[in-house]
């Protein structure tokens, strides 16, 4: 089978799968887009990949203006009508398409029809609702009619995708409820880490050495600091932490609120808080070796629908979580059920800060959450079983194509029948 992964953000466990399937003997293309800015996983092919396997980055050869709505909206646009040409060259039978913002999917999906090809959307989020709130907050009534404008989008490209693959139990009521998404299209497959690139690394390493952490207390925060990031509570624990002179809040992020944080921590003399930016992913299970405790933090309005890929690295780094996210979402049931750390409340800035300042003074917790956290990933993060599960889903994916072009040629056929059986009367 000719697939195409195409993965907006790059990250790694979306290319793991990429590679995973092309060990199978299929052909992968895996895409990627360039200038968007996130940590990216092993986005180029090495000596040990199979010959199946291309991946390649979609640019648009000038920076992607994040922050600016109107001419984002343009880029995202065209972002989409790139990957929709490359696709077009690979000629795919099946196309999976992540992260992407709804103008650039719809480019996608609308090129899959027009090749014939299976379109898998694997939602990681109802990127409709995300965008109401936002819109909402800035535009008011005019921000709720643009959020209904892209409701109606993502509905229509949900209807229109052979299967949807979403990454939580939570989403399926609403995909039913919501857009009318058949339940037989329906496959959750829950995110995962990848096992082998993130393996448990000590404390004193290449890394925290060369950063001077090896023999620091460090409070880490890695990945991506966005709008479902309230890096106040950042800043409150590493005020939190001030006197505990060998206690270091490090942040691995960029944009915006990493150089808010860092300016912070110039203007009010913070010692305790370090931003150093994104990290080379092949340096990542160091950077999250060097940590005594790791931390996520998700907005009230996240709820069921977002799930932070980084707590799943997390867990394969093996060390203690404390998470701030709402209750119900998939990553705080995950944390807490583990056993793996502990989830407070979105917002509880106090219980975070607490939860903590317990795992720093308690190294015996702190090991055994670091135990539990890869034992978790060893037993759920199979790269194997969840290369099956996708295959499954692609084969009916290609199915459904042929099912309805055969259904289209029938009805053409059954109808040419009619019209000369009439013309020979």
């Amino acid at each position: 089978m000719r697939i195409v992964i195409a993965d907006y953000s790059g990250h790694p466990f979306q290319v793991q799968l990429s590679r995973e399937l092309a060990a199978r003997g299929h052909r992968v293309l895996h895409l990627y887009f360039s200038e968007f800015q996130t940590p990216k996983g092993r986005v180029t092919v090495g000596p040990g990949d199979p010959p199946t396997l291309q991946i390649e980055p979609i640019s648009l050869g000038k920076p992607f203006a994040k922050h600016a709505l109107v001419q984002r909206r343009r880029q995202e646009i065209e972002i989409g009508k790139r990957f929709a040409a490359r696709m077009a060259l690979f000629a795919p039978h099946a196309v999976i398409g992540s992260n992407f913002p709804l103008d650039s999917l719809r480019g996608l999906a609308g090129q899959c029809k027009r090749m014939q090809a299976a379109f898998v959307f694997w939602q990681q989020d109802i990127y409709s609702i995300a965008i109401e709130r936002i819109l909402c907050e800035k535009f008011g009534v005019a921000g709720r009619m643009a959020g209904r404008y892209y409701r109606a989008i993502e509905k229509r490209i949900l209807r229109a995708s052979q299967a949807v693959v979403p990454i939580s139990d939570d989403f399926v009521p609403y995909l039913d409820e919501h857009f009318g998404v058949a339940r037989e299209r329906i496959t959750v497959v829950e995110n995962w880490a990848s096992l082998d690139e993130i393996p448990p690394r000590p404390k004193n390493n290449l890394w925290s050495r060369a950063h001077g952490l090896a023999d620091r207390e460090v409070i880490l925060y890695s990945g991506t600091l966005g709008l479902k990031h309230d890096p106040k509570q950042i800043l409150a624990l590493a005020q939190a932490f001030r006197n505990r002179l060998n206690t270091v809040v490090v942040v691995a992020s960029e944009g915006p609120h990493a150089e808010w944080l860092q300016k912070q921590a110039v203007e009010l003399q913070l010692p305790s808080l370090r931003v150093v930016g994104f990290q080379p992913y092949e340096a990542y299970p160091d950077v999250l070796g060097s940590a005594d405790v790791l931390i996520s933090i998700l907005e009230p309005e996240a709820g069921h629908f977002s799930v932070p890929s980084k707590v799943l690295s997390y867990l394969c780094a093996g060390r203690p979580i404390v998470l701030s996210a709402p209750p119900q979402n998939l990553a705080s049931r995950i944390v807490n059920s583990s056993q793996a750390g502990k989830a407070v409340a979105a917002g509880d800035t106090q219980g975070m800060i607490e939860a903590v300042g317990w795992y720093l003074d308690n190294p015996v917790m702190r090991q055994a959450a670091c135990q539990a956290g890869r034992a978790y990933a060893e037993r759920t993060f199979r790269i194997r079983e969840i290369g099956n599960r996708f295959e499954e889903i692609l084969a009916r994916a290609c199915q459904e194509v042929t099912d309805q072009e055969w259904t289209k040629h029938s009805r053409r056929w059954k109808a040419a029948g009619s019209y000369a059986a009439r013309a020979g009367q």
